[in-house]
């Protein structure tokens, strides 16, 4: 209620004020006309006589062009411009009235034009001078001082909503950019003082706290370029975010953000067909095995987002199968989703769940993933990697689905470890089975995905937390990275394309040296390494390569129609033959008999390197 009686106060005053002015203005223009010297009686008699017509028109004109709609604390070029079509209109308006009424008789004709310009300034020098005076005065002493980089119309918008912040937390400085074309210009009184380069001389010079980042559309080598600039400055820094999420128009100060390792690891955007994904999954019924897991949950959003007309959730873990029901149902209440707390390993309860639901597409993403882990659990990924995707591959054969994606590993080219060779199992009999098969088998391939369960990236900034040491396997290991959400967008791209039996390899970019990755996000977290947070190298793990592979020499990749999508020949294996050895799979898997499946694995996938027998069992060590 007392916010609603200071407005009406303000807008009060602010017309009281503009009311002032116009007999001010009208008066002005006579005085004006006769050279600033004494006016005629007659004259100024009529000038008086007038002001009953001009005062309630002009007053009129004002209130009906929105004046009072605004508040002068952050008058801009838009009220200015509010004020000059107001004061145009209603001297139109006077004129006319004037020449009706009285032939414009004691008007001089100059008065009307010298009226106009006296009253803009009248009503808009105020306006300027009281924010200038708000703008000075009630900036706190606490407020941080900041230097800006980029001065396109990100780093325009954030300083504006700076200025207008009311709790006035922050004080513009300066812009950095380096376009050369704006050096020394000013954006709301914030000049451009240099390039990027200038950084940390002129973030001393004006004693800077903070750096705010508004370069949006920087790809990955411009955002590495700038944070080695702001880092020798030796100050926090915040980001904008990325173009795609400025695409309201509107940079606000709740939505700056630390700057994350995706923008100096992420890759140029991903433009998507995003009428062919719609077209070709919107409105079907898919399943998503996984679905609590890193890629699993991503996929189910993006799904619901499209939408698909239900989504079966298959998952083994309570806690993530309910924190996504809960997630799906409160951003998507007119979705139909379908919870079920199974395992694929379990092929009657998949059948029973593909029964039930007929699902159109589904996506696998059930797998045990963790290279050191599984190199001592052979049976387990086995059982899950392998079996698993037999048992829900064969379900969705048998059901009639029409589409059934694999989603695969980089680890399965040339598999060095247990996990690897086991996926490379998995896209084995997916492709064969789609010879035999009306349902269309699509693997789907790529490298490491940044912030997922057990990823390094979490392991790392746990590290620092604790004060490090990070440890690094290598110096010179080496891996491929990508976001979840740009995963998730390709894979559903991928399952558009494919026609089944294709091995789609996403285009991840150039692969990000782990040691460089530590020291990133150590800088990210506001330490130096190997000073305030020490590297420390401890081997290459059982089972980890110094460099992965999206494809095999003998898959011979090819392009698609989307750019960032190759497809890899895939390699036939006789049904009869690979058949028995799922038999053999699930029979040693019942027996624990680690070193027959370390001898079928070798049989599936013959280029694995990790041929070491049965010892990849935990149980059968013990014994």
């Amino acid at each position: 209620m007392k916010k609603l009686a200071d407005r009406l106060l303000n807008r009060g005053m602010a017309f009281l004020h503009d009311l002032l002015m116009i007999p001010l203005a009208w008066l002005g223009a006579y005085v004006l006309r006769f050279n600033l010297e004494a006016v005629p009686d007659w004259f100024w008699e009529q000038a008086l006589n007038s002001l009953l017509v001009v005062i309630p028109v002009q007053a009129a004109v004002f209130w009906l062009f929105g004046l009072y709609r605004g508040v002068w604390r952050f008058a801009s070029l838009p009220d200015m411009m509010r004020i000059g079509k107001a004061v145009v209109s209603g001297l139109l308006i006077i004129t006319l009235l004037l020449w009706l009424t009285r032939d414009f008789s004691g008007v001089p004709r100059s008065v009307p034009v010298l009226y106009g310009v006296l009253l803009m300034i009248f009503l808009s020098l105020p306006r300027m001078v009281y924010r200038i005076i708000k703008d000075q005065g009630s900036r706190s002493a606490s407020a941080e001082r900041v230097l800006i980089v980029g001065a396109g119309s990100a780093g325009e918008m954030l300083v504006r909503d700076l200025l207008r912040d009311p709790q006035r937390a922050y004080l513009p400085l300066a812009f950095v950019d380096d376009d050369p074309a704006k050096r020394g210009r000013e954006i709301h009184g914030v000049r451009v003082m240099g390039d990027c380069s200038k950084l940390p001389r002129i973030a001393r010079k004006l004693a800077a706290d903070l750096v705010m980042l508004a370069v949006p559309s920087a790809d990955k080598e411009q955002m590495q370029r700038i944070i080695a600039q702001v880092e020798e400055t030796g100050l926090p820094f915040r980001t904008v975010p990325p173009l795609k999420e400025l695409m309201s128009g509107n940079v606000k100060v709740d939505q700056l953000r630390e700057v994350s390792i995706e923008d100096l690891l992420g890759r140029d955007p991903v433009a998507l067909d995003w009428q062919a994904i719609r077209g070709g999954l919107a409105g079907k019924s898919a399943l998503v095995t996984g679905a609590g897991g890193s890629i699993g949950s991503e996929l189910c959003r993006q799904l619901a987002g499209l939408p698909v007309s239900s989504l079966v959730l298959v998952e083994n873990s309570e806690f993530n199968l309910f924190n996504m029901e809960r997630e799906l149902r409160e951003q998507h209440p007119e979705l139909r989703v379908y919870p079920h707390l199974a395992d694929v390993t379990d092929s009657r309860v998949m059948d029973l769940v593909f029964e039930k639901y007929r699902p159109q597409v589904v996506f696998h993403a059930a797998a045990y993933k963790h290279v050191p882990m599984l190199e001592r659990q052979l049976r387990e990924a086995m059982r899950n990697n392998v079996l698993g995707t037999r048992n829900v591959a064969l379900a969705a054969d048998r059901w009639e689905a029409e589409e059934f994606v694999l989603i695969s590993t980089d680890k399965a080219v040339n598999p060095a470890n247990v996990m690897g060779a086991s996926k490379r199992a998995a896209e084995i009999y997916c492709q064969n089975l789609n010879d035999r098969s009306a349902t269309s088998f699509i693997t789907v391939r790529f490298g490491n995905v940044l912030g997922s369960t057990g990823s390094v990236v979490p392991l790392f900034k746990e590290q620092i937390k604790k004060g490090g040491p990070v440890r690094v396997t290598h110096p010179d290991i080496e891996r491929y990275f990508m976001t979840t959400r740009e995963a998730c967008q390709l894979i559903m791209q991928a399952s558009v394309l494919g026609q089944g039996g294709e091995i789609f390899v996403l285009d991840m970019g150039q692969p990000v040296r782990i040691q460089y990755l530590a020291e990133q996000l150590i800088r990210l977290s506001g330490k130096k390494p190997s000073e305030d947070i020490a590297i420390e190298y401890t081997g290459l793990r059982p089972g980890e390569k110094l460099y992965e592979e999206l494809f095999h020499e003998q898959e011979s990749l090819q392009p698609t129609a989307h750019e960032k999508i190759l497809q890899a020949r895939c390699r036939p294996v006789a049904w009869e033959a690979l058949s028995a050895i799922m038999e053999d799979i699930e029979t040693a898997c019942a027996t624990h008999d680690c070193d027959s499946l370390s001898e079928l694995l070798t049989r599936l996938v013959p280029e694995r390197t990790d041929r070491d027998g049965g010892g990849n069992c935990v149980l059968q060590d013990r014994e």
